[in-house]
């Protein structure tokens, strides 16, 4: 069933809001703070066709509402725009990351680390090798998803077995130049509340992927155009 622009600017409204709080939304939040221009209501009575197709689910703890994967996939598909890295991030990126000729291992890992630091999430790369790299663990663990002990384990060990987060790549299709995977869609254990982007890159005598790892609620709006602008960089620094 195609969703109605009312419902899809709810929709929108409900995830961005989700997004930057990590809290269940209701509908005086959405009413005192975004312009639907209708009553609460209405907001209420829409939420629960949201619900019911799906795209929003109820903690049992809260009247408000926080999105499934289906609705966080129909947000990036089709409801977000992407916010283009400014022209400043672009050069202070570039600048870090071609600062010395750096042997490929090198830099696989200064990238990492600046990717951690712009996406405030933690970054993993890999090799043809099966080498895995990864920077930003503590920026992830102020993050309320990350309290819970085993979800925090569970990341940790897959950024340490290689094994374990081929589970992840080998979700990509052999088209797929990025793709973003939601926990709840993998069926590993304690992974539900957390979200990937990942992208490939490909430069001579290289090739791998790069990742981003943090809740379901990614910033996808900056994190998907900064990992694309990572993975062009690594091809031109490395021709």
């Amino acid at each position: 069933m195609d969703l109605t622009e009312r419902q899809k600017n709810l929709l929108r409204s409900i995830i961005e809001k989700y997004i930057e709080t990590a809290e269940p939304i209701g509908s005086e939040t959405i009413e005192k703070e975004s312009s639907l221009g209708v009553s609460p209501a209405t907001i209420r009575n829409e939420m629960v066709r949201l619900t019911a197709l799906g795209y929003l689910k109820q903690p049992h703890t809260s009247a408000g509402r926080v999105p499934t994967s289906t609705g966080m996939k129909f947000y990036v598909d089709q409801l977000m725009e992407e916010k283009a890295l400014s022209l400043k991030d672009e050069v202070a990126i570039k600048e870090e990351l071609t600062e010395g000729n750096e042997p490929f291992t090198k830099l696989l890992r200064h990238t990492t680390r600046v990717l951690a630091d712009q996406t405030r999430s933690l970054a993993i790369a890999t090799d043809e090798e099966g080498d895995i790299y990864s920077a930003g663990m503590a920026n992830i663990l102020d993050m309320p998803e990350f309290y819970d002990i085993d979800i925090t384990k569970t990341v940790l060990s897959m950024i340490e077995k290689f094994e374990m987060l081929q589970q992840i790549i080998g979700q990509m299709r052999a088209e797929d130049q990025l793709r973003i995977l939601f926990g709840d869609e993998l069926g590993i254990p304690y992974l539900e509340p957390c979200g990937f982007v990942v992208i490939r890159y490909q430069v001579p005598n290289h090739q791998g992927i790069l990742g981003v790892i943090g809740p379901s609620r990614l910033n996808y709006q900056i994190v998907i155009p900064t990992i694309r602008y990572f993975s062009q960089l690594l091809s031109q620094i490395s021709r």
